[in-house]
């Protein structure tokens, strides 16, 4: 049997910039991954404890409260409406799911899968394991008279924050539903609009009251400082979701219990939402203005947890220059070709190491 040719792990080329960065007499700011580092708000904590002692097997497609729990907050939150509750789907996080979904659809061989020109480095793992054909592009004109199995949209953005508007989201479903094509939103960041408000794909006014052929991925490890739980969940088309279900099952991926119920308190618990939302909002403001007085330009980033930067040269040159600093941050080459004159630069550290960064960044 062949084996899979995976590209290296991006984050590991990172090691000599780290070092430089570490050896700041201040001490590293590392802005380059995007993990949360706030608490997790009481309230799931107490969720996750309260249901410890349970011994069986937890369920696959997510006990009732969870699902009920993610249409609630889908519809209030965002406006969505018209999911049924067996639509929905918890995930282990959404990075499992996203590197195999093609192969969870059945995709392989002989099918193109579409992903963003500058895209989240796991969607490219996703069509490889797959064993099928990756297209980079930002638009259907560019596919030309190709016709994809499969499309991701990824609105806002990892790493570039872009906002895809309500026009280009139906414009795409509706191009897809003339060419039988599955789309897949990856919505990750949906709750963290900054200079514009994102919407879904399984908006009614972008699906136009049907959400065949759609997907929408959607992950509580930024919004709710859940990353270590590994919580998520896909939603969208009732025959898609089965489909996966029925692959979930067998294949053992199922989310543990207790996260199961601390998902229900997170996505029942709006205030701690809001809370969250102010922390990064106060981050991005002081960091943003300290990036662009040093001579950054930030393209995008009117969403999400970072900010796209460019001091207009090699991605390389800016991560080398940063972390003479003591500020570590992700080349856009992690992201695809076009992000060579880019830098991700995350909004997710303590507010101390973010003034730190400030400091740094004003005496440039």
């Amino acid at each position: 049997m062949s084996r899979v040719a995976l590209p290296d792990f991006p984050w590991d080329s990172l090691a000599g910039a780290k070092a430089k960065a570490q050896a700041h007499p201040g001490g590293i700011v590392d802005l380059s991954i995007g993990t949360p580092v706030d608490p997790v708000p009481e309230s799931i904590r107490a969720a996750l404890a309260s249901v410890s002692e349970i011994p069986g097997y937890p369920t696959t497609h997510g006990i009732p409260e969870l699902r009920t729990a993610a249409i609630e907050a889908l519809s209030r939150r965002h406006g969505i409406e018209g999911v049924p509750e067996a639509a929905v789907l918890p995930t282990i996080g959404s990075k499992e799911l996203v590197a195999s979904l093609p192969r969870q659809l059945g995709f392989g061989p002989g099918d193109l899968v579409v992903i963003p020109e500058v895209a989240y480095p796991t969607y490219e793992v996703g069509v490889l394991l797959a064993g099928a054909s990756l297209l980079r592009a930002d638009s259907t004109f560019a596919l030309g008279p190709q016709k994809p199995a499969m499309l991701w949209l990824n609105s806002p953005s990892n790493p570039t924050g872009r906002v895809l508007g309500v026009d280009h989201l139906r414009k795409v479903v509706e191009w897809a539903r003339e060419r039988d094509v599955v789309v897949v939103s990856d919505e990750c960041y949906l709750a963290l609009g900054w200079e514009s408000e994102p919407v879904s794909i399984l908006h009614p006014s972008v699906h136009g009251g049907s959400i065949d052929g759609l997907l929408a991925v959607h992950s509580l490890s930024k919004s709710a400082n859940l990353a270590s739980y590994r919580a998520g969940f896909v939603t969208g088309d009732p025959k898609l979701v089965a489909g996966l279900l029925e692959i979930r099952k067998h294949s053992g991926l199922i989310m543990p219990r207790p996260v199961q119920e601390a998902m229900v308190a997170a996505l029942k618990d709006d205030e701690a939402l809001v809370v969250q939302r102010e922390r990064y909002a106060r981050r991005r403001l002081v960091l943003r203005k300290a990036l662009l007085d040093s001579g950054f330009e930030i393209s995008h980033s009117e969403a999400g947890l970072y900010l796209w930067s460019t001091r207009g040269e090699s991605a390389l040159d800016t991560v080398d220059w940063l972390a003479e600093r003591g500020i570590l941050a992700a080349p856009g080459t992690f992201y695809g070709p076009t992000g060579d004159r880019h830098v991700r630069i995350a909004l997710t550290a303590t507010d101390e190491r973010i003034d730190a960064a400030v400091e740094r960044l004003a005496s440039a």
